[in-house]
């Protein structure tokens, strides 16, 4: 191979079409015209003696020889990027950068919103991408670079997985605010539901998955109870939705819950046993630890959930029903 015939665009070309899988997106990644990208591919064909990508319907699929690229040219980029980066103080006010990261319906309706305003007013060249826990497992999307960080509950991760504590996130109980079962046992907002009421009335699941039972169901199993889940959905919204129109109960995070209130007609009640409480954590692929650009977004989402409250825990506000 001449590699007088290769430069770092079409090493940046590359890169771009072995994650998007199309001239067009590969193009709006790497800020170049659809024919731009095509003129890029044929001279990458032609340097490399191979097809690198073959059509199938509306996508392209990389030949063996590309895929056997995928990670060399990730690391080759990021070596570069380090190399240019060292000693030079960086701005985010001329970052040109789309970051993705991955959780639950939870942080792109409550954290995503006021961090894509902060970061617009700091980083006009900044922009998003959302994907939900659904998408698949989050180690083998940090290794190839399909998110840049993970907003998740406890996971057991490898090594070369960074993280960092977010907020701690205890279980509320919500219910609509006319559920007449709960009414009529004379329960007041905020407090205890009794037990025996909490195992009879039907409840929601959060489940991406399908499961029927989680955290909730594995408290009462220690103390030899159980309940009914008769609905199980793969986002807290929809959750919320459901309790606001029926007779169920949903065990959320109280962060959530306490958002929920504020724009349905659902109030909140203390669980009458212990659940464990879960800490929510960052996760992010530890060669990023020291990238700048890598390390300004992550402090960016430690002070957007520090000025969200998520941190704060006040009995008032979080035991107070929707006015």
């Amino acid at each position: 191979m001449n590699l007088n015939a290769l430069d770092l665009n079409l090493v940046r070309v590359l890169d771009a079409l072995l994650r998007e899988r199309s001239v067009t997106r590969a193009g709006e990644q790497i800020g170049l015209s659809q024919p731009a990208v095509s003129a890029a591919l044929n001279r990458l064909r032609h340097v490399l003696n191979d097809q690198l990508f073959v059509r199938r319907g509306n996508d392209m699929v990389p030949t063996p020889r590309a895929e056997s690229l995928t990670e060399p040219v990730r690391a080759a980029l990021r070596e570069i990027e380090r190399v240019f980066q060292t000693g030079k103080d960086f701005d985010p006010a001329g970052l040109e950068r789309t970051f993705t990261f991955m959780g639950a319906d939870f942080f792109s309706m409550l954290l995503m919103p006021p961090l894509a305003a902060r970061i617009a007013a700091m980083a006009p060249g900044v922009s998003f991408r959302f994907l939900d826990s659904a998408r698949g497992d989050v180690s083998r999307l940090l290794q190839d670079d399909e998110i840049d960080a993970a907003l998740e509950r406890p996971l057991e991760v490898p090594d070369w997985v960074s993280s960092t504590p977010l907020f701690d996130s205890p279980f509320a109980i919500i219910a609509a605010r006319d559920n007449t079962t709960i009414k009529q046992a004379g329960i007041a907002d905020g407090e205890p539901l009794p037990i025996e009421l909490f195992c009879e009335l039907p409840h929601v699941l959060r489940s991406i998955d399908g499961s029927m039972s989680g955290s909730t169901d594995a408290a009462l199993d220690k103390i030899g109870l159980k309940r009914r889940v008769s609905l199980a959905l793969p986002h807290f919204q929809a959750v919320a939705l459901a309790v606001a129109s029926g007779n169920h109960l949903a065990a959320v995070p109280r962060q959530f819950a306490v958002a929920a209130v504020k724009s349905l007609p659902v109030v909140i009640y203390q669980p009458p046993f212990a659940i464990a409480v879960p800490e929510v954590r960052m996760y992010w692929h530890a060669r990023h630890d020291d990238e700048p650009p890598h390390r300004w977004i992550r402090n960016q989402i430690l002070e957007a959930v520090e000025a969200l409250g998520f941190r704060d825990l006040d009995g008032d506000e979080t035991t107070g029903s929707r006015t």
